[in-house]
Parts: C-alpha cells; sequence; structure tokens
C-alpha cells in the first residue's frame, strides 16, 4: 500500500534483499524481524504480510499463527537473551507504520524503573548512536532463529 513503509519493507523481503536482522522468519502469514532503531536488543516485531490496520482483520490463519508465534519468539529471546520476561503491544498507529505490527519485546533484568511496562517505548526511535548496532542485531536473529528451530 502507498505510504506503508512498512509493506516496502515486507516487499524488500520478498524480493530477498533483506538483512539477517529483518528477516529471521518468515511464515505465510507474518516476519518475524529485529526492531531498527532502538536501544533494546532482542526488541523483535511480528509483521503480518499483508496490509491490513487492525488486527479484527486477521484471516483465521494469520490468527492462528500469531499466538504461538509471540510464544516462541518470547521464549527464544528468554533464552538468548537472559530476559526476565517480555512485553507485547500491538499499535500500529506510526503514521509510516498503520500496518498491523505486533512488537515482542524483553525486558531485561535490570531495565529502570522508567522504562518498565509502557515506558520500553521510551527506547524506541533513539539516536544512531544509542541504537542498537546492526552488527549485534543479526548476531541476536541467528541465536533468535537457532532457538526457534530447535523449538
Amino acid at each position: 500500500m502507498a505510504d506503508c513503509m512498512t509493506c516496502e519493507l515486507v516487499a524488500r523481503r520478498d524480493r530477498g534483499e533483506a538483512p539477517p536482522w529483518d528477516a529471521i522468519v518468515r511464515t505465510p502469514g507474518w516476519d518475524v524481524v529485529h526492531a531498527f532503531g532502538t536501544a533494546v536488543e532482542g526488541w523483535t516485531v511480528l509483521v503480518v504480510r499483508r496490509h491490513i490496520t487492525s488486527v479484527a482483520d486477521l484471516t483465521d490463519d494469520e490468527a492462528a499463527e500469531l499466538g504461538p508465534l509471540v510464544k516462541n519468539v518470547s521464549a527464544a529471546l528468554q533464552k538468548v537473551l537472559g530476559c526476565e520476561k517480555t512485553y507485547v503491544a500491538q499499535f500500529a498507529e506510526h503514521p509510516q507504520h498503520p500496518h498491523v505490527h505486533v512488537h515482542v519485546i524483553p525486558r531485561p533484568v535490570d531495565l529502570v524503573a522508567e522504562h518498565r511496562g509502557p515506558g520500553i517505548f521510551g527506547l524506541m526511535g533513539v539516536a544512531a548512536d544509542q541504537a542498537v548496532p546492526e552488527a549485534r542485531m543479526n548476531e541476536i536473529a541467528a541465536e533468535v532463529l537457532r532457538h526457534l528451530d530447535a523449538g
């Protein structure tokens, strides 16, 4: 869809042009990717592959895939990063990303109180020098994939 950066990223994955962090796993209905522009290692996004703007518009197949993906990605992040738990959120309100996508965010053990719960979003959209470097995102992506494949 025009003006949807998420659709552009899905198309890039379809063309095989995505870096490893941006194509951890692809299912028939969903792409699993590491978020960019975040200070949180392992911030993962589950992106529905077709353009919809409401969870209510998921097909039965897309909905059936979502639950296991959330669970399995959360378990993989706990193993890879040693996080205490994960947060799960879906808003799709950013003007360039109105497309349904579900955030699965590792909650580090040492996360400061101001960033716990919804405050975690204060660590998204950070300056490049504060963001997880691409090489590290690729490392995490490979480890998450390994755990998903083993699970």
